[in-house]
């Protein structure tokens, strides 16, 4: 009896000592999802992109981040970006180079990555002289996810294409827009981005929503290149993104406003880093209970031909061209985020891609790769 009494006693403390550790381990765990973490995007990687986004991976990996989000324009497509030109020579046709276009995007700047998640938005450059469903063949992989799948299995209604989509993570719910096209937001994407609102306002696990797209939401700082349209866009074309945009913009305004969990709206499409990109006066000072203003970033810094920053900017406002880098977005327990600009610099350059494109055409891509034109504000932009 002794002898089992012993075993039942030293059972027992194991069974304890057990029950301890799990106690402490789901603590811990506990703990360390409420920790910090992070997250980097960034846009238009066209142009020098293979030489610019292998430097931005290699810092996004330092800084030990969730995903990378990139909001489109992989590729020029329009015409050969010069990193393609300078591997191949001028004797690479439009055509030919069209076929290699997205493949040499996924080996040379998605590939850098490793094993870390990579979301994929779409841009306006994705369309030329392809479609969407060129695209969705392209990238399904990124696209269609099982991760994704389980997502727009649950949303109701569901969406209508693979190149706009949501996912959840902790208490943040990433919203991946798609207004490629000329004409802005679908109607039936619109639909779907209030239904995933009206569920997300219901759910007390979601106190925060990002959104990201390719081109700028109407009336920000950047108004001369975004959803209010191009000048020389047609004017029922222009009509069509103003007014979808607008609707965008209004009804995150009205989840926050109702709800007071936190929206951050993220584009690029603009080939500069800027913040608080919503503070004007169409969104501040109206006085309409419908309008406000959103914090909002534009990170078009992945490797496009840079662009002049607007004209009389705010003085208080931080923007900055001739640079190439990514947003790195820091997220507290509570579902704030702190987003900084980390600046990609020519020494970041892997080796290997110094290897391959010389000495010469690396300094081009930080020094020369530019076109300052200034892209000047249609009418739409002055409405109140």
């Amino acid at each position: 009896m002794k002898s089992t009494s012993g075993a039942f006693r030293t059972f027992a403390v194991v069974c304890l000592a057990l029950m301890g550790s799990m106690a402490v381990a789901a603590q811990t765990q506990e703990k360390h999802q409420e920790e910090p973490w992070r997250f980097a995007v960034s846009g238009d990687s066209r142009n020098c992109g293979d030489v610019m986004m292998p430097a931005i991976a290699a810092g996004v990996l330092r800084h030990d981040v969730d995903f990378y989000w990139h909001l489109g324009d992989f590729r020029l497509m329009s015409g050969i970006d010069e990193d393609i030109t300078h591997r191949y020579g001028s004797t690479l046709t439009l055509k030919d180079y069209r076929r290699e276009a997205w493949g040499d995007f996924i080996a040379h700047q998605v590939a850098p990555f490793g094993l870390l998640p990579v979301y994929l938005g779409i841009g306006n450059h994705e369309l030329y002289g392809k479609t969407e469903a060129d695209v969705v063949a392209q990238f399904a992989y990124w696209l269609d996810t099982p991760e994704l799948r389980r997502q727009r299995a649950a949303d109701n209604p569901q969406s209508d294409s693979l190149t706009y989509y949501h996912w959840q993570k902790r208490h943040i719910d990433f919203i991946n827009l798609d207004n490629a096209p000329e004409e802005g937001f679908s109607n039936a994407q619109l639909q779907w981005l209030e239904g995933v609102l009206a569920k997300d306002k219901e759910d007390p696990a979601i106190l925060t929503i990002v959104v990201g797209m390719h081109r700028a939401l109407p009336n920000s700082l950047a108004c001369g290149h975004s959803m209010n349209g191009d000048i020389g866009t047609p004017a029922d074309v222009a009509r069509a993104s103003l007014t979808s945009g607008r609707r965008a913009y209004q009804d995150f305004w009205k989840w926050h406003r109702d709800t007071g969990k936190r929206v951050y709206i993220l584009a690029s499409h603009s080939h500069f880093f800027m913040e608080r990109i919503f503070e004007t006066p169409f969104w501040r000072d109206s006085g309409d209970a419908e309008r406000g203003v959103l914090p909002g970033w534009i990170v078009g810094t992945a490797g496009a031909v840079r662009y002049a920053l607007p004209e009389g900017l705010p003085k208080d406002i931080r923007a900055q061209t001739g640079v190439g880098g990514y947003l790195l977005g820091t997220v507290g327990a509570d579902g704030d985020i702190k987003f900084e600009f980390q600046e990609v610099k020519q020494e970041d350059v892997p080796k290997p891609v110094y290897s391959e494109f010389k000495q010469d055409f690396v300094k081009q891509c930080f020094v020369e790769n530019k076109n300052f034109r200034v892209h000047r504000p249609p009418e739409s932009c002055m409405e109140k």
